[in-house]
């Protein structure tokens, strides 16, 4: 793989060759089989990052044709700040595109969109146990030092 990457938007046309990365990452993280995510859930958030009014997007990283990573972001407000904090959702690439460049490609392009916004900053979680990410992140963010905590219902 020593062709360029070009990291961009999605629009409607990619959902085929997007579908495949979104089930890769949902798998990695354990939603698959009997915990997948409803198909409701995939749709309304495909449809999401195409409607402009969304404040849900999603990018993908390219090269020679072929997707080999996803980035989905969004802005929210914030009472700490006035810009809309970006909160980078999910990223994902494929197994072969692993320690090419392409996650880092795609997080600079969220932080790019974020800059854009006038965000003041991009913020995201991992599992502690994505040891392989967490080399990434390292290098291109600093690590908070919160823990997240969640309520499921």
């Amino acid at each position: 793989m020593s062709a360029p990457v070009t990291v961009r938007p999605v629009n409607a046309i990619d959902y085929p060759a997007w579908r495949p990365l979104w089930d890769g990452y949902n798998a990695f993280y354990g939603r698959s089989g009997p915990t997948a995510l409803a198909e409701e859930i995939t749709r309304t958030t495909w449809s999401r990052f195409l409607d402009a009014g969304e404040p849900v997007h999603a990018l993908i990283a390219e090269s020679e044709g072929r997707l080999l990573g996803l980035a989905h972001y969004l802005f929210h407000r914030s009472t700490t700040a006035i810009g809309l904090n970006c909160y980078l959702q999910d990223l994902f690439t494929v197994e072969a595109a692993r320690g090419r460049g392409v996650g880092r490609a795609l997080i600079e392009a969220v932080y790019a969109q974020a800059r854009q916004a006038g965000s003041p900053w991009v913020y995201w979680q991992t599992h502690q146990t994505n040891a392989t990410a967490m080399r990434l992140y390292d290098q291109v963010a600093e690590h908070s030092g919160f823990v997240v905590y969640r309520k499921l219902f």
